[in-house]
């Protein structure tokens, strides 16, 4: 076990100084394989090196919630603005059309209900991510909760180490339980601890100090929607983090539970790849709203 007598919590985190080591537009796969660069690739903007995800995993927890109750009429349409979709292998193979061009992050870990209070999950063979010609694989990271910690860890471990046989991405999804802190100190040990076993990109949540959390994880961060905003919220919401460096978002009840979905997706991925003001973005979805 580390020493935690003289524990120091990190100050110096170099927020005005760009990376030594990059020259990809991915953040921390310079040395990585060309399949996996390939993968990355396709995720994130080679032009922007930021993606507009779009989550629609909710129902291996939360059964069919607001939203997605026909993943067909809800989510289908709304695949061409997205950078990249993220759902469980039922809803890839039995509602996502084949010939899809928006690569797939394939929830790859499943548990229980939110009946519980945190998934206790078990990780999915990585060659279902294989057989269905994936771009990355999303596992769940739950620190802080002596039930689950050591487990998620062990499955995160565990996936980055038979994906990266293949070249296929990892994203580590920092999970927050009822007694966690949701500040910059947890999700920047979380955020850090799915890096350090070798996740290549972390989803986790915006939160004050998040250039911080940022800065200090050697892969893209994108951040997580949460729970529905009012959409001027949601726009700020992405702003913010992409100028606090985060390297895109991963959406989804934002979007899907928007009173104008395709508008809304619209207008993240203009805040997103475009730089567009909150303001703008928010007219943007106003204008096509109509």
């Amino acid at each position: 076990m580390a020493d935690l007598d003289d524990l120091r919590e990190g100050a110096n985190f170099g927020l005005d100084i760009a990376s030594q080591q990059q020259h990809f537009h991915v953040k921390g796969a310079e040395n990585a394989a060309w399949g996996m660069k390939d993968r990355l690739s396709r995720i994130f903007n080679p032009k922007t090196g930021k993606s507009v995800m779009l989550a629609c995993d909710h129902g291996f927890i939360m059964g069919p919630t607001s939203g997605l109750e026909r993943i067909d009429l809800n989510i289908v349409p709304l695949m061409e603005y997205a950078d990249c979709l993220m759902c469980t292998r039922g809803i890839l193979q039995s509602v996502i059309p084949a010939n899809t061009k928006t690569p797939i992050c394939l929830r790859s870990d499943a548990g229980t209900s939110i009946l519980t209070d945190l998934n206790d999950n078990v990780l999915i063979d990585v060659e279902d991510a294989i057989r269905m010609n994936v771009s990355a694989m999303a596992v769940m990271l739950a620190i802080g909760d002596e039930a689950h910690e050591a487990k998620t860890v062990a499955n995160l471990y565990k996936a980055v180490d038979k994906a990266s046989r293949y070249n296929i991405p990892v994203m580590g999804v920092t999970a927050v339980g009822k007694q966690m802190a949701r500040d910059a100190r947890y999700f920047g040990l979380a955020s850090r601890i799915c890096a350090e076993n070798g996740a290549n990109i972390v989803k986790t949540y915006y939160c004050e100090g998040f250039e911080k959390v940022a800065a200090a994880c050697p892969v893209p961060v994108v951040i997580a929607g949460g729970k529905k905003l009012p959409e001027k919220e949601a726009l700020e919401l992405c702003y913010n983090a992409i100028n606090d460096g985060a390297a895109g978002v991963d959406m989804g009840r934002n979007v899907f539970q928007s009173e104008s979905p395709a508008a809304m997706i619209q207008a993240v991925h203009a805040v997103v790849h475009d730089g567009l003001t909150p303001e703008q973005g928010f007219e943007m979805f106003q204008d096509l709203s109509k």
